[in-house]
């Protein structure tokens, strides 16, 4: 979600850094459960299946049909919900939420669910996106006389709700919904229902899930699966639904629009278990290796992923091009967070804290090296490098996505333009940086026919890929009126201040 700047205006007060790496991340990920007796247990469960959509804080709110229970922390779920603590999280029902900080410091105030007491009861709400007119709407409730407590761009969704003039929960939300724009996956708590929501271009994803008598709404179906629960449906674009004791309302208050989902969910973000928009996401990217085979074969003795994202493209290639596949490169699942800080004597070996060659695999080979995408550049230029003093002869690097080369305003944590390595350079530049012998990237129609379509359809696009061409799914109001305010260079930094 967004962090909204006091001044968005003045770089040197944002307080940004660069991110300690370099890959793109998605914001959030989002769970609620209705009608079982265990909800905070399984919510906690479906959260951990959620960890890689958010590692920097979670929270669950639970309700008993009457009070609202919460917890909220900062770090990875398994650091904050044991048994406990979800002990004090009575109820049927819950909402939960793991969140990736963009920008500025990770703070209590920001976690999600947010809760609110309205005149009607109680109200928590998670967030996946980001609403692209937050600023703009802000100003407008500050200067009603809205006060707000946190810096997420989801609170301007609550003061919304708040001053909206319709009775029931759900028309204040879609009042509420109404007036902002961007992208939205939500789960919603009030005291005798869960409300889910996908904003009308189905930008986030969002399913429903049951387990016996009890729904539940997620991120993804790995989490689903975690509990023990089955797939129904994914929410539509656009698609509002209630799950109270009569069961399962479903409500379509906003014009329709052709669907815009994000496509680096299936490159990167989903887990490759989870089954997205009806297609298994670990499939995809085989496919997509297999495509990048086509494209861009080469002569070469091993293919090796940089794990873990690059491994079933890897296995796609490899199988494609019948050069053996490989684990070339080891990823140490253990790193978490270290004590250790980093001296100028030690900064460089960072990148070895989680991947570290094969030596076997690698010496004197001829090695195809896959990885899901090029952001600034540095981690790869430190793979690379790795890969050569393994005593590799040659280094093809192969990427299962088109170059990254301009940002999003759509719940991705993206850096400024000029900070993207492809938004700098052409491919032949790009390579010379890395120190590879070749590179190439999967073409856009190439990607495309990976999941299932025949190509790219120019004058409208089946998915939103804006990152990769520049033509986004829906308008920029806040990064609009920045740009008659501040110099480019500050734009996108400004935005990084819209996210959580």
């Amino acid at each position: 979600m967004p962090l909204i700047p006091t001044n968005p205006f003045d770089a040197a007060s944002l307080g940004i850094e660069d991110p300690p790496e370099d890959h793109l991340h998605e914001e959030c990920g989002v769970f609620g459960i209705f009608g079982d007796p265990d909800a905070a247990a399984h919510t906690g469960l479906g959260l951990h299946a959620l960890q890689h959509r958010g590692q920097e804080a979670a929270g669950i709110v639970s309700c008993d049909g009457g009070q609202f229970y919460s917890h909220r922390g900062l770090g990875h779920v398994s650091e904050n919900f044991n048994e406990e603590v979800i002990d004090r999280l009575p109820g049927s029902m819950t909402v939960g939420h793991v969140r990736y900080a963009t920008s500025g410091a990770t703070v209590l105030r920001n976690v999600q669910p947010l809760f609110a007491d309205f005149a009607f009861g109680g109200f928590a709400i998670g967030h996946n996106g980001n609403l692209t007119n937050a600023m703009t709407v802000h100003g407008a409730l500050v200067r009603r006389g809205c006060l707000f407590q946190s810096t997420t761009d989801t609170e301007v969704i609550i003061h919304l709700m708040a001053i909206s003039t319709y009775s029931s929960v759900e028309d204040r939300m879609i009042d509420a919904l109404r007036q902002v724009e961007g992208a939205y996956s939500l789960v919603a708590l009030t005291h005798d229902a869960l409300i889910g929501v996908r904003d009308p271009l189905g930008i986030r994803p969002l399913a429903l899930g049951r387990l016996g008598k009890a729904y539940i709404l997620t991120s993804e179906t790995c989490a689903l699966d975690i509990i023990g629960a089955e797939f129904v449906r994914d929410i539509e674009p656009g698609e509002l639904v209630v799950v109270d004791a009569r069961g399962v309302r479903s409500i379509k208050p906003f014009p329709r629009h052709p669907r815009r989902f994000c496509i680096f969910e299936y490159v990167y973000f989903s887990r490759p278990d989870s089954v997205v928009e009806g297609l298994s996401v670990y499939a995809v990217r085989k496919r997509i290796g297999v495509e990048l085979a086509r494209e861009s074969h080469v002569l070469a003795d091993v293919v090796v992923p940089v794990p873990d994202s690059g491994v079933p493209a890897a296995m796609g290639y490899a199988s494609e091009s019948a050069i053996p596949f490989e684990y070339g490169i080891i990823r140490n699942h253990y790193v978490g967070r270290t004590f250790i800080q980093p001296t100028e004597r030690t900064r460089h070996l960072g990148v070895k804290r989680k991947h570290n060659t094969n030596k076997a695999v690698l010496y004197g080979k001829r090695v195809v090296l896959v990885d899901d995408s090029i952001v600034r550049g540095t981690t790869s230029m430190k793979i690379v490098d790795m890969v050569r003093q393994a005593g590799a002869v040659e280094v093809h690097m192969r990427i299962s996505s088109p170059p990254t080369a301009h940002p999003c305003f759509f719940g991705i944590d993206t850096p400024s333009r000029e900070k993207l390595l492809a938004a700098r350079h052409d491919v032949k530049e790009m390579a010379a940086i890395l120190g590879v012998d070749s590179l190439a990237f999967i073409s856009l129609d190439g990607l495309y026919r990976a999941t299932g379509e025949t190509g790219r359809h120019p004058e409208q696009p089946q998915f939103c890929d804006a990152c990769f061409t520049g033509a986004y799914p829906g308008p920029l109001t806040d990064q609009e009126t920045m740009n008659t305010r501040a110099p480019l260079s500050l734009l996108a930094e400004g935005r990084r201040t819209l996210h959580r």
